[in-house]
């Protein structure tokens, strides 16, 4: 493991020497993660990308991604572009980026069931903005707000997100 590693740990998040408070999937952490079962899927997954409302903040880094009005990502095991950002209008089942609560006006991408999404494996395994502390998530790592633009502006492009 490398200190630019992001390792969860039962007491929360361990990067660069430092603890930092984090919720996972209500559904806790599995080895056999499903669309919908609500965990945190066990393993070693890369950091791939970046996104970041426009409208709301700066970009944390240069290579972060804006976050446009359309911007969806689907859901749909049975869609073609099934765990994959997409467009509106898209009509298979998928979730707003551009959402009205700032959770995820900052999202960092991990490459879960990606880019060769497994039908029915589980989409976007996301870093984003936690609810409240405690409050699970469908199985994205969740964060405090300036915690996680901390993270953001350090990781680098061999980070990894460690699920042990």
């Amino acid at each position: 493991m490398s200190p630019d590693d992001l390792v969860l740990t039962p007491r929360g998040l361990r990067f660069q020497g430092r603890l930092w408070p984090c919720t996972i999937g209500k559904g806790g952490v599995s080895g056999r993660k499903r669309e919908g079962d609500g965990a945190t899927p066990r393993g070693v997954h890369r950091i791939v990308g970046m996104l970041y409302r426009p409208d709301r903040m700066v970009a944390p880094t240069d290579w972060a991604v804006p976050i446009g009005p359309g911007d969806l990502w689907s859901d749909d095991p049975t869609a073609e572009d099934y765990n994959t950002m997409v467009r509106a209008p898209y009509s298979p089942s998928h979730e707003r980026l551009r959402r009205a609560d700032p959770l995820y006006d900052l999202v960092i991408l991990t490459d879960w069931n990606w880019p060769y999404a497994v039908p029915g494996r589980g989409s976007a395994i996301f870093i984003h903005q936690w609810r409240r502390p405690g409050y699970p998530t469908e199985g994205c790592v969740a964060l405090r707000r300036d915690h996680l633009h901390a993270i953001a502006r350090r990781i680098r492009f061999r980070t990894r997100l460690i699920v042990a």
